[in-house]
């Protein structure tokens, strides 16, 4: 077979072409195998205007070492981070008619922590994403893949790209996924899927978000639910018997969207006629989302059904049984719901984790959230079995039975 360099002429001087002179300048572009078509771009680059591919991003080959098809992944390293300010249900009683004891008996939640101040979502994201490299040992420079799951973004076209590059993570790609409360889950499989059909080492997955921008803090119904925070995992490509990710389910159910949402305002602009046909037209407002709303019942009915029969679809596909787990970290909605789904999986209090009490529903940062403080804490060791799962928004639900480590 012709090597990739026979495909091209060679080249003698710079390029002429100067209309794509650019894309060497604004992203991190590589072409493994064609170091020729790496230079013309450079040279290209270099004539528009002396510019240097080197000022916004360098080329370089990606991966660094090649590519093996068909590998094993597994989590090595985790962080997490949340706002200072930290809101009692006590602190609640003063905005909305409600107690401490109304709060924690039917959610278990008592405090969560809620943005501040000069406080960001891609801060906090960038602080647990640091502590996950800390952990795993891996250097940013060495990171493929940054994946932030997340339904707050700071920036309507994601956040992703600007934690990448708040991180240093020079030679990797960036993009966010949108799940709601299962997006995290979702992100781990997706990061497993990138290391074993497109054969990447180093893949970062960060669960952030900030829905009490999103909440109606004189509904009471809602608001006592919600914090903010961000926590991170490093997954790392390994050998296929070291695998960690050894089972998955994900689900989506589109006629559930009523119990859960923040839709878009209807804001009625006023109409005018087009002089170019004549037809109607209404120019679109500035775009704003409604608050939060949630059928609470519908919601705790949907995850005591759907959850249990998820994780035991996962723990199906990884050869298990529910007795076979050392822990069970669901999403941290609500304690009423963490302890239905343990009681009909029969895996004892001992083994649920939880930190709902002191963070409230984190969204896609609770479980990433809840295993940083697990591991840190000692109670998650290399070589536990974890069962995990995320449901929300969308309606949107999925888990999956990782081994840490």
């Amino acid at each position: 077979m012709a090597s990739a360099s026979s495909l091209i002429s060679p080249i003698s001087h710079c390029g002429r072409v100067r209309n794509v002179g650019r894309l060497g300048v604004f992203g991190n572009c590589s072409f493994p195998g064609n170091p020729q078509r790496e230079v013309w771009l450079r040279c290209i680059a270099a004539e528009e205007g002396g510019l240097g591919v080197t000022e916004l991003g360098a080329c370089k080959p990606n991966p660094r070492i090649p590519r093996l098809v068909g590998m094993g992944s597994k989590l090595v390293g985790c962080g997490s981070a949340v706002p200072k300010l930290q809101i009692s249900n006590n602190d609640l009683e003063k905005i909305v008619e409600t107690s401490d004891e109304w709060i924690s008996v039917r959610t278990g939640i008592r405090n969560r922590r809620v943005l501040s101040g000069d406080e960001t979502l891609t801060g906090l994201a960038t602080d647990a994403a640091k502590r996950a490299l800390q952990m795993a040992q891996v250097t940013p420079e060495d990171v493929d893949i940054v994946i932030m799951c997340t339904s707050t973004p700071e920036n309507l076209f994601g956040d992703a790209a600007r934690v990448q590059r708040e991180l240093g993570c020079t030679g990797a790609w960036a993009f966010d996924v949108t799940a709601a409360c299962s997006g995290f889950v979702v992100g781990l499989v997706t990061a497993s899927r990138f290391i074993k059909g497109g054969g990447y080492q180093n893949v970062l997955v960060i669960g952030a978000d900030a829905l009490s921008q999103y909440v109606d803090w004189t509904d009471r119904g809602t608001c006592i639910l919600f914090g903010d925070a961000a926590g991170a995992v490093l997954v790392q490509a390994c050998s296929g018997d070291e695998d960690g990710l050894l089972g998955f389910n994900l689900q989506s159910d589109g006629n559930g969207e009523r119990h859960l949402n923040a839709i878009i305002k209807d804001e009625k602009a006023v109409d005018f006629r087009s002089s170019a046909n004549g037809a109607p037209f209404s120019p679109p407002g500035k775009p704003s989302y409604s608050c939060l709303q949630m059928n609470g019942k519908e919601v705790f009915r949907f995850a005591v059904r759907c959850v249990p029969e998820s994780i035991l679809s996962a723990l199906d596909e990884a050869g298990l049984a529910p007795s076979s787990i050392d822990w069970l970290l669901l999403h941290q909605a609500n304690q009423r719901i963490i302890d239905a789904v343990a009681s009909r999986l029969q895996i004892p209090p001992g083994k649920v984790l939880s930190n709902l009490a002191d963070y409230g529903n984190t969204s896609a940062a609770s479980i990433p959230l809840a295993l940083d403080e697990a591991v840190r804490g000692g109670k998650v060791a290399a070589g536990s079995f974890i069962a995990t799962a995320g449901f929300g928004a969308g309606l949107t639900w999925g888990s999956a039975i990782l081994r840490w480590g």
